[in-house]
């Protein structure tokens, strides 16, 4: 009885490392030569794609907030002319609604056009004017002698204050016009404070001075916010980009493969046929040459000639072989022809028919078998393959006067495992992946044994993980190799109780079929005899 073995991890090749360094780089160098290119042919130093998205924004959020202005303006308009004179102050409320009107226009006509770089610099210089001419007409009527009246210059101050934070929040993507808008305010009212030459006059200019200063920094802040947006906005439409094109890319990259592997199935299903055909009159007539079937050799070497081109041929049939499978697993049209196997038996099965060549080479072939084990629900033909592959590579790499061991137990699990433990010349631990891989062989295998296809460990491999079991492959240089496979416990099938109930009987009961008998004659009977006589 062999102790369980571990379940064992697959080794996998080791995925090359991306060159990302050079990709990254190339694109970051990119970015930033498109980025000062932009700079350099845009007017407020971002790209010209953003200057026309913050002047759309300007204009979206002039027409959006019309109504707000009007209201502002006709209130003020009221306020003074209850204060004032109802002449002078009806006049600039007309004036500021027609200002009004021209500006809400030309910020619809404006979003109505096909952006342009030309046509972003007009409108950004039409609108800085239409600002300027916005903030001139609010000085016209925040403009009056100051006096020592506090009420007065307290409305004044209350009205600048609302009128610069309307106009910084509505012309914050363009901060340019918001100067426009406020500056002339802020200035004219600080001038008119400072000339009634009084201490409290002076801190309501120093206080008007302050607020300008306030709202153009939080123009500016919403500015910057906006612009970050956008730019945000702008990578993540260029990463979509790039993830969309290299979609693109890697879908026709797939089809491609996909075409590459029909043809390459096609190839090889044809190939099987031409080479096939040829390969067996080699093998048939090299071996009736070697047997000298027909009479001796006049020239005695003749006879080890046939025994050359007969091997040769049977070693490039196998090759085929092993290439049309790996390419069918590879390609997925491998389908396993499923039933119930019995691990212990394949696994003898194998060892009888590689038992001579084992003799030969002088190597000593332990079996250490479970007893009682259930069968498992696989593919015979492949789990034979790679018994005989496992098997076939120790034979061929042990040397002369050494010893194998085939295991066949239960896994921890509850699985099925077979072992292959041998004292050849082992395998490096870096050249590992190498021999999983196709065509991969050892360098110390090549140098202590004859050359191989190296097919015969991607082949077992491959199988196996379309049973959903696991490949180990453990060697140490110079002291040996194991490779170990199991089955998973979902293909191990366990006995069935019995059957409570008696089974039917073999032979039908006599009664029942003369009553059965009866009921067909009587119901096949005519219901109306009259005439017939019946």
């Amino acid at each position: 009885m062999s102790n369980p073995a571990e379940k064992p991890e697959v080794v996998q090749l080791p995925a090359e490392a991306p060159v990302t360094a050079p990709v990254n780089t190339r694109r970051v160098a990119a970015q930033r030569v498109r980025e000062a290119r932009d700079r350099l042919t845009s007017s407020s130093g971002t790209r010209p794609a953003f200057d026309t998205e913050l002047l759309r924004q300007y204009a979206q959020t002039r027409v959006s907030a019309s109504f707000v202005v009007m209201l502002l303006v006709v209130a003020t308009g009221v306020l003074f002319g209850l204060w004032k004179a109802a002449v002078p102050a009806a006049v600039w409320t007309a004036g500021m609604l027609c200002i009004h009107a021209v500006i809400i226009r030309n910020c619809r006509r404006f979003l109505g056009e096909q952006p342009t770089l030309a046509a972003t610099r007009k409108w950004q210089t039409r609108f800085v004017l239409l600002d300027l001419l916005y903030g001139l007409c609010w000085t016209a009527i925040l403009l009056h002698p100051a006096g020592v009246d506090v009420v007065s210059n307290t409305m004044m101050m209350f009205l600048m204050l609302l009128v610069i934070a309307v106009s910084s929040m509505l012309a914050a993507p363009l901060p340019i016009a918001a100067m426009a808008a406020t500056a002339p305010v802020t200035a004219a009212i600080a001038l008119n404070l400072v000339m009634g030459r009084t201490f409290d006059n002076y801190a309501l200019a120093l206080l008007a001075v302050a607020a300008e200063a306030y709202f153009a920094l939080l123009a500016h802040q919403l500015h910057s916010t906006t612009l970050a947006t956008l730019e945000a906005r702008a990578e993540k439409d260029a990463l979509i980009g790039e993830l969309e094109q290299a979609k693109a890319i890697s879908d026709e990259a797939r089809h491609r493969a996909e075409s590459a592997n029909v043809a390459k199935s096609r190839f090889l299903a044809q190939m099987s046929h031409e080479l096939r055909t040829p390969l067996n009159a080699i093998l048939g007539f090299s071996e009736v040459m070697k047997s000298e079937i027909f009479g001796a050799h006049a020239v005695p070497v003749y006879k080890e000639y046939s025994a050359d081109i007969h091997n040769s041929g049977v070693h490039l049939l196998n090759l085929i072989n092993e290439i049309l499978d790996l390419s069918r697993i590879e390609a997925g049209r491998y389908e396993l022809n499923e039933e119930a196997v019995s691990l212990v038996h394949v696994v003898a099965d194998c060892h009888h028919l590689l038992k001579l060549r084992a003799t030969s080479r002088g190597i000593t072939i332990h079996e250490v078998f479970e007893h009682g084990m259930p069968r498992i629900w696989g593919d015979e033909r492949a789990t034979r393959q790679i018994v005989l592959n496992l098997l076939s590579n120790s034979i061929k790499f042990t040397p002369q006067g050494g010893d194998i061991w085939l295991k066949v137990g239960w896994t921890a699990s509850g699985g099925q495992y077979l072992s292959v433990k041998d004292t050849g010349s082992g395998i490096a631990e870096d050249e590992i992946p190498i021999v999983l891989a196709s065509f991969g062989q050892g360098s110390n295998s090549i140098k202590s044994a004859e050359q191989g296809a190296g097919l015969g460990l991607p082949i077992a491999k491959s199988l196996i993980d379309m049973h959903g079991g696991t490949f180990t492959l453990k060697s140490k240089l110079r002291i040996g190799t194991e490779v170990i496979v199991t089955f998973p416990p979902e293909r191990v099938m366990s006995a069935l109780a019995p059957m409570a109930e008696e089974a039917p009987p073999l032979q039908p009961d006599p009664t029942v079929t003369a009553i059965a008998d009866d009921k067909r004659r009587a119901r096949h009977k005519p219901i109306m005899s009259a005439g017939t006589g019946l």
